[in-house]
């Protein structure tokens, strides 16, 4: 597979070198344990989408140990609205947890490359899924990125067919961002100054998809990116980052680091909580975000997303009534997680999929 600069990505068989490199089921680390110098043009962005200039901005922390539940729902409410993300601190998971979770995700990435590839597919009905890029074939360029991906609510996979390397760590980890979730959405409610329960008896909370990232160091950095610019198509997202760092957030057009805080889980609202599946009428932010690629070394990172897109479900979902009026009338369209979630699969990153709804 041919390397190239930023300056030569036209004139070549794009379609075929995206084949090539899928069909090596050995994703972007596989390149990088290659020796590789320069990075395959599949790879390359647009100059315009990959300045690494950023802004310093304090992003909120939110002590969810505090006994002023008023406080602490206000800080939500003020991040979500205006910033779409915040980070968690005393949320329940021990440091332990997330230390051995983030080593669990980094085992499995470093595993014998003959192991990964016997789970290699582009079929998403398995129950663990290993590959390189979700939207390789309809993205306008790749990302520096190979993930592993596995439903574990409502119906979790049987833990045999969970990777041996971090299988525990991820039931463990899953089940503890499962009582985070139903604890995060209980005070989102609030903050909307609806019932405490109001989301999770829309069953936001009853589906969590489990992806496991790995960004190998890049030789070329600024000609690709990590993770494109994009939105969540969930309902609220859990990150969990190395010490790497690489997440950035668009506010105000301009790029903010997201640095990593010790103990901390990165909190942000997903495109079905913005409109919140269109049930915040845009009261919450469904925010861009982006990782960079890096030279540093190898960055791991564990994003759950509570989303309910492979259950079978015919709930319809769409603009709170009590957040509706005349002064402020529906933006969105009624549509079902299945719906939304399979447009959003098929669009890939960077299309603003919200679009799709709007009224």
């Amino acid at each position: 597979m041919a390397a190239a600069t930023a300056s030569d990505v036209s004139g070549y068989d794009r379609p075929t070198e995206l084949k090539a490199f899928d069909q090596t089921k050995t994703g972007v680390k596989g390149l990088v344990d290659a020796g590789i110098r320069q990075i395959p043009r599949i790879f390359i962005h647009p100059p315009e989408t990959t300045p690494k200039t950023s802004t310093t901005f304090e992003i909120p922390i939110v002590d969810l140990g505090s006994t002023d539940r008023a406080s602490t729902v206000e800080k939500i409410r003020a991040a979500s609205e205006n910033l779409g993300f915040f980070q968690v601190v005393n949320h329940g998971i021990p440091v332990t947890v997330m230390d051995e979770m983030l080593q669990g995700v980094r085992r499995f990435h470093e595993q014998d490359m003959e192991v990964k590839k016997r789970i290699y597919s582009r079929d998403f009905s398995r129950s663990v899924v290993y590959n390189s890029n979700f939207d390789l074939y309809s993205s306008a360029a790749a990302n520096w990125r190979d993930t592993f991906y596995s439903f574990m609510a409502p119906s979790p996979p049987p833990s045999d067919e969970l990777s041996e390397v971090c299988r525990d760590i991820q039931i463990e980890y899953s089940n503890q961002v499962m009582k985070l979730g139903s604890l995060l959405f209980r005070l989102i409610s609030e903050a909307l100054g609806l019932n405490a329960n109001h989301l999770r008896d829309l069953d936001c909370d009853k589906g969590l998809a489990f992806l496991g990232h790995c960004y190998p160091p890049c030789p070329q950095p600024d000609l690709t990116m990590g993770t494109t610019k994009h939105t969540d198509a969930g309902f609220l997202t859990v990150l969990l980052q190395d010490e790497i760092g690489g997440l950035q957030i668009l506010h105000q057009n301009q790029w903010i680091d997201v640095p990593p805080t010790p103990g901390a889980l990165v909190i942000n609202i997903g495109d079905l909580l913005q409109a919140s599946l269109m049930i915040s009428n845009d009261k919450l932010r469904s925010v861009e975000h982006r990782v960079v690629a890096n030279e540093k070394g190898l960055r791991v990172s564990v994003a759950c997303f509570f989303t309910t897109a492979l259950a079978p479900s015919t709930k319809v979902y769409g603009p709170i009534k009590e957040l509706v009026s005349d002064e402020n009338p529906p933006r969105y369209r009624e549509t079902t997680v299945q719906e939304y979630s399979q447009y959003s699969f098929s669009t890939g990153l960077g299309v603003p999929r919200l679009d799709h709804l709007k009224i």
